[in-house]
């Protein structure tokens, strides 16, 4: 088996469980998830399982089988001396070659957060990232609307960004100028962009930002409903994505082939972290 220990929100565990779905496929192994480090009361913004909302295949890990590929040797180890089993974290923020030869009976601890770790298995992706029920009530107004214009997508990320000082001096705010240029940007590559606006904080969002066009704020679904609004995201053709893994799923599972996508060009406020395979090549930083 191949076993991925979730954490963070939606989007991280988005990218946790692509990258341990594509080693399971390629080993022909079945894929566990270990839920252990979610919903934690360490001074972090607690987490929830979040996958379950969607069209996964993976089923949970027991304590024990997470633990007995934990305690074995680490990554380096395994590099070093060819121990056939070990437990594999996560070494650093960019892109790591390494993972793609991991063996079976792995345990994944990480973020990777790249497409690279999953590109050759995109399909498969995108199929369990399906949601498993139909849109209704005013999603499903969205969902018709969004298709009859050229619906932009515009992701401002807040909450705990904003609001929590340690949160705020590793990752910062897209300021409201990102959000200006990027709109600017695409005016005057499409027509009649109708911009889609998605917030963890959409009273602020709707008070400070002012796109210059026609603009609709989604508002209606709650914290327990993030993955509606990733339908609805991932449904618009074009993107304006913040420094947030959650926009960037949106931005990757649109199927639009002709889709800009507008991503920030600082995605951490700590310029030292290395970020240059988290973005697809054909993404635009502005």
């Amino acid at each position: 088996m191949i076993v991925t220990r979730l954490q963070g929100g939606l989007g991280n565990q988005m990218f946790q469980y692509a990258a341990g779905l594509r080693l399971a496929a390629a080993r022909q192994a079945e894929l566990r998830l270990d839920l252990s480090l979610l919903d934690v009361r360490d001074g972090r913004t607690p987490r929830t399982f979040e996958l379950d909302r969607l069209s996964i295949t993976a089923t949970r890990a027991t304590p024990e089988e997470t633990e007995a590929l934990l305690t074995k040797r680490p990554l380096a180890a395994r590099l070093v001396r060819r121990d056939p089993r070990a437990a594999a974290r996560e070494r650093h923020f960019h892109y790591d070659a390494a993972v793609a030869q991991l063996p079976d009976d792995t345990c994944l601890e990480g973020y990777w957060q790249s497409e690279r770790y999953f590109a050759d298995a995109a399909d498969l992706v995108r199929r369990q990232f399906r949601l498993r029920s139909e849109p209704s009530g005013r999603n499903a107004e969205l969902v018709r609307q969004i298709a009859s214009c050229t619906a932009v997508s515009v992701h401002v990320r807040r909450g705990d960004y904003a609001t929590d000082p340690t949160t705020n001096a590793a990752h910062g705010l897209c300021p409201l100028d990102y959000y200006r240029r990027a709109a600017a940007y695409l005016a005057q590559r499409v027509r009649e962009p109708v911009f889609f606006l998605f917030s963890d904080d959409p009273e602020w969002t709707k008070a400070h930002l002012a796109l210059g066009g026609d603009a609709i704020a989604v508002d209606h679904n709650g914290p327990d409903d993030g993955a509606e609004d990733l339908r609805l995201l991932s449904l618009c053709r074009h993107h304006v994505i913040a420094n947030s893994s959650f926009s960037w799923w949106g931005a990757w599972l649109c199927e639009h082939a002709e889709k800009i996508v507008v991503a920030p060009d600082r995605w951490f406020a700590d310029r030292a972290k290395d970020t240059s395979d988290l973005l697809p090549a054909r993404w635009v930083k502005l």
